[in-house]
Order: C-alpha cells, then sequence, then structure tokens
C-alpha cells in the first residue's frame, strides 16, 4: 500500500467516524429525534438516581435494577468530572469520548506486520448500526477497558490480567478474556487487581455485592433467545404476560421458570466446551487470544437470559480486536455480527413495540437478530476449535480483505 493511499483511507475512516458519532450525540441530545421510545432515560433517570445515592457513600442496595458489580459506580459517577455540563449531556460527552478512545487502541492495534485496519473499519461501522442506545448505556466504557485489554495480552500480561480483572468489577463479562491467556502473569495480575478493588468497594460503600440477589433473581427478557418459545406461545394460549421486571421487560408466568432454567444450563455448557478447549488447544497464536474472548462472549450472549441492545457493543469490540489480526479465523462471524447490528436497532428502539406486542414484524426481527448470533456462535466456536485443538482440520481464512482493510499504519 502507497502512503498516499493509506493515509487517504485513515482520512476516509476517521472523516466516517466523526460524521456518525456526530449523528449519534444529535440523537442522544435530542437535536434530532429517533424513532422508538426514548432510550436516554435510562441516564437522564435511572443513572441519575444511582448517582445521587452513590454520591452518599453507600450501593442502592434497595434498588432492584441495580445489577452490576462495585466498578459500575465508577461509570455512573463519571460524569461528576465534567461538572459543568447536566448530568446526562457530561455522561453522553463521556461515552463519546470512550468510543473515541476505543478506535485509537484500535489503530494502534492496527500498526505492525500481518495486522490491518479491518477491526477499526468493524467499529466505525458497527457503532452506528446499533442506533443511539450505544451512548446512552455505559457499555462503551466497558467496552473500551476490553479492548485495551486484549490488544495488551501479547506484549503486556500483567496491564492486560489488570484491566480484565478491572473491567469484570465493572459489567462481568471482560472475566471472559481471561479464559484465552496464557500467560501466569496476566492472571496473577487478575487476582491481585481484583481482591484489591473488590476490597476497596465492600470496606468503603455498604452494598456492593448486593447486586448478585438482583441477578439471580431475573426472569427471560424479551429479547432473549429463550424468550422467542413464549412470543410464539402467546399466539397458542399461554397465559403469561408481558411486564418491566428487575429493571428490564420480561415474560412472567408459567413455564417461564423452566425456560429462564433451561437458559442458565446452556450458559454452563458453554462453560464447560470453553474449559474443555482451554485444556485441549496446544497451537496458539497472536491472534487466538481474541478469537477465544470473541467466542467466549458470543456464547455467553445468545445463552443469556437477557440480550439487551447494549450487549452487541461488546461483540463489536472483541470482533473489532479480531480482525486487527491478519491471521484471525473471526471474519465470517463478525460478519454476522456486523449484520445484526441494525437488525437490533429495529426491534429496540424502532418497533420495540411489535416486540412487546409479540406481533409478526416482532417475532421476525428477533429471529433474525437472534439466529444471527447463534450462527456466529456456532461459526466462532468451530473455527477456534479446528484451529486450535490437534488432530482438527485448520479452518480457512476468511478471503482477502479490500484495499481499505489491509491498509495499515507504518510502524
Amino acid at each position: 500500500m502507497e502512503p498516499t493511499a493509506a493515509r487517504g483511507s485513515l482520512a476516509g475512516l476517521l472523516g466516517i467516524w466523526g460524521v456518525t458519532r456526530a449523528a449519534l450525540l444529535l440523537c442522544v441530545l435530542k437535536v434530532v429525534v429517533f424513532p422508538g421510545p426514548d432510550v436516554t432515560s435510562d441516564v437522564s433517570v435511572i443513572y441519575r438516581g444511582w448517582y445521587d445515592v452513590l454520591v452518599t457513600g453507600t450501593f442502592p442496595q434497595d434498588d432492584v435494577t441495580w445489577q452490576y458489580p462495585p466498578a459500575a459506580a465508577l461509570a455512573v459517577l463519571s460524569p461528576a468530572v465534567l461538572p459543568f455540563l447536566e448530568y446526562a449531556t457530561a455522561f453522553f460527552v463521556l461515552a463519546f469520548l470512550a468510543d473515541a478512545v476505543t478506535l485509537a487502541l484500535l489503530l494502534r492495534g492496527a500498526r505492525g506486520a500481518g495486522r490491518y485496519r479491518r477491526g477499526a473499519w468493524l467499529w466505525v461501522a458497527g457503532v452506528p448500526l446499533l442506533g443511539p442506545t450505544v451512548y446512552a448505556r455505559y457499555d462503551v466504557m466497558v467496552t473500551a477497558v476490553a479492548v485495551a485489554a486484549l490488544l495488551a495480552a501479547g506484549r503486556h500480561p500483567r496491564l492486560a490480567g489488570a484491566l480484565m480483572a478491572f473491567g469484570a468489577l465493572l459489567k462481568v463479562w471482560p472475566a471472559l478474556l481471561l479464559l484465552a491467556v496464557r500467560r501466569r502473569a496476566a492472571w496473577v495480575s487478575a487476582a491481585v487487581t481484583g481482591v484489591v478493588v473488590a476490597g476497596l468497594f465492600a470496606v468503603l460503600m455498604p452494598g456492593a455485592f448486593a447486586f448478585l440477589g438482583f441477578q439471580r433473581d431475573r426472569g427471560t427478557e424479551v429479547e432473549s433467545l429463550g424468550a422467542l418459545v413464549f412470543h410464539v406461545a402467546r399466539h397458542h394460549g399461554w397465559e403469561g404476560e408481558v411486564l418491566l421486571n428487575y429493571g428490564s421487560v420480561e415474560f412472567l408466568g408459567p413455564y417461564v421458570s423452566w425456560v429462564s432454567t433451561g437458559a442458565l444450563f446452556l450458559t454452563g455448557a458453554a462453560l464447560a466446551w470453553l474449559v474443555l478447549w482451554r485444556l485441549l488447544a496446544t497451537r496458539f497464536a497472536p491472534h487466538t487470544a481474541a478469537d477465544a474472548a470473541f467466542t467466549a462472549v458470543l456464547l455467553f450472549t445468545v445463552t443469556s437470559r437477557v440480550i439487551s441492545p447494549q450487549y452487541m457493543v461488546w461483540l463489536v469490540g472483541t470482533a473489532a480486536v479480531c480482525l486487527c489480526f491478519q491471521e484471525s479465523r473471526m471474519g465470517r462471524p463478525a460478519a454476522l455480527v456486523l449484520a445484526a447490528c441494525p437488525v437490533t436497532t429495529l426491534e429496540f428502539p424502532v418497533w420495540f413495540g411489535s416486540v412487546v406486542a409479540s406481533d409478526g414484524l416482532g417475532i421476525t426481527l428477533l429471529a433474525v437478530r437472534n439466529g444471527l448470533l447463534v450462527a456466529a456462535s456456532l461459526l466462532a466456536a468451530r473455527a477456534l476449535w479446528c484451529a486450535t485443538v490437534p488432530g482438527r482440520r485448520e479452518v480457512p481464512s476468511a478471503p482477502g480483505p479490500s484495499w481499505a482493510e489491509r491498509t495499515t499504519v507504518p510502524s
């Protein structure tokens, strides 16, 4: 790639990022009205309410909607660093900055031999396809931490372990990234960071772990894979109902506990498969940690009792790290995740009323979105297994990237 073409590609990438992110900011600031229910109320009402409790030095331990590990308090309190802005506006600005940091990390991860800007392009494209929900939740901040951890895993294992542990204390799922880490230093660093940070919260702020009981009691959320059973069953005499429960819209009624238990069983089976893979895998390459992390997050997302739209940010971020590596086997699963992003926006917030009503449009959107994620999970798991476990045929790489994807930043 000629230097002029590489610079032009980078300028185009940054230009698209700037235009799309400006559009997201206009939506969350309500300069432009996005169709569907207001996605910003979580920040302006729920987060702000938690903020008022957290600043008193305690967690909202009597609020069942607080279902997050203790370091999530830092995300909710973060608008305090911009005291000259109203709470919600400050939060949106910080979400925008987390988005920018993630892009910068992915561009840095594209440097060197065997690295591509495909990951940065995926991030630039995937985030706006998820709509303004991305900036109206703190998941983009957690994803920035996870991306930093995965990119650091090769050369800076201690830093990677510390970031993974801190991410897990922000929103649990980054703990999955440790499954792919081989260096003992990363595990030691993660353990020390987790114990110290969790211990500080437990000592300094009452109710740091009240969220564990609230998570245990959650049911089947209407956007999850298992919820499709009840969406269809409502048309055949099922007597349950849809209600706001534990902070999300869930199915309540006969057999819901069975489906919720089934989801937990599938999550356990996914964990067992990942542990088996880790025990049998012997062929590790620089991209293996990212591929395994993406696969793990996919498996835990599709088997969860809840698949909220913001969960897609996790998948886009971890997939983007995979695509920074030329030899990654996650091209096709990443493409399916990208295809699922606009469908996710259509089911929430655009036509969420149809999802709640279980009408034909709502069921179709959920079936397509969840079907894409299931297909991505199976493809990713197969590719990871075949590429790393002895005696299995290696899955061929995805077709070569386009001229924009092949560009690398000079070292």
